[in-house]
């Protein structure tokens, strides 16, 4: 019942503060380190199984069990009882940590306990995960992704429990539109969060992607490239029948909803047609996914 409990609660003022901790970590060593509840034998720590990050690289735990031999673990690890085996902690942000900290041949570890159900520790790892500075905007991408379908978070609680802006975060799950070879691309390194954008609109982002590697085109260049105007064959186009009135009332009445320029454009004696809506701004466009997207913000309704 516990994990019920939480399954589609938003980010609490709790999470985040406890989210700051695991967001100074290691990368900043004048950081200020937090209380620990105790220190734990090294070897009663094991790790969470459904820990989303899988490699840690050698060369970045080596550097930091330099740090952790010099100055010691200045951020606790946050763990928990260990379900499966009470004698042990699961660890729950800090993982990194631990490793680094058996290279550096520590005996044990600073740690804060909490009491955290099963959705709560999947959800603190995604976060802890998003938290990485080695984090590529795919696997960020991926990671707001995870958080709003498992857990039910809007972009808006999301922002506000990450200390992140909202159109940062819609940005970058705009980008999980493009084709995958594409994100490979990026994910490499190929590609920049800039030139991704410019791809997100255009007809063949594949072609374009490869184009633009291949010319070793600039962020600038590729947004030109891509609002370029296509040139299309000359073509008689076909007298478009007049719009009855139930049409035109329909277009105001979304066009005043939604505060952008809507055009039904329904198929004479058929049932199919298209909805074209035109916005100004990138901050339209946002607004315009949050809608269409848009979960209840009162979860308890």
């Amino acid at each position: 019942m516990a994990d019920k409990k939480h399954e589609r609660r938003g980010l609490g003022r709790g999470l985040s503060a406890l989210m700051a901790d695991v967001q100074a970590d290691e990368r900043s060593e004048g950081a200020v380190p937090a209380a620990a509840d105790r220190k734990i034998p090294i070897e009663k720590l094991v790790p969470n199984p459904d820990q989303p990050r899988r490699s840690f690289a050698d060369e970045n735990l080596q550097e930091l069990a330099a740090s952790i031999r010099e100055k010691g673990v200045i951020q606790p690890l946050i763990v928990r009882e260990n379900p499966n085996n009470t004698d042990t902690y699961q660890i729950v942000a800090g993982e990194r940590r631990w490793r680094a900290a058996q290279v550096a041949q520590l005996h044990e570890l600073p740690v804060v306990v909490r009491d955290f159900s099963d959705t709560e520790v999947l959800e603190i790892a995604i976060i802890e995960n998003i938290q990485r500075a080695d984090l590529n905007p795919v696997e960020e991408a991926m990671g707001y992704r995870q958080l709003m379908d498992r857990f039910g978070h809007t972009q808006e609680k999301l922002a506000q429990g990450l200390s992140k802006s909202r159109s940062h975060i819609a940005n970058l799950m705009r980008l999980l539109q493009l084709p995958e070879p594409v994100l490979d691309m990026l994910r490499s390194g190929d590609l920049t969060t800039g030139h991704a954008r410019a791809l997100i609109t255009t007809e063949d982002p594949l072609k374009l992607a490869k184009e633009i590697v291949a010319k070793g085109l600039s962020v600038r260049e590729t947004e030109r490239l891509a609002q370029a105007p296509k040139i299309k064959p000359t073509a008689i186009k076909p007298q478009r029948a007049e719009k009855d009135a139930d049409t035109r009332a329909l277009e105001a009445d979304l066009s005043a909803n939604l505060g952008m320029k809507v055009i039904v454009d329904h198929k004479p004696g058929q049932d199919s047609g298209q909805v074209l809506i035109k916005y100004k701004t990138l901050e339209d466009l946002d607004e315009l996914c949050r809608i269409l997207t848009a979960m209840p913000l009162d979860e308890s309704r």
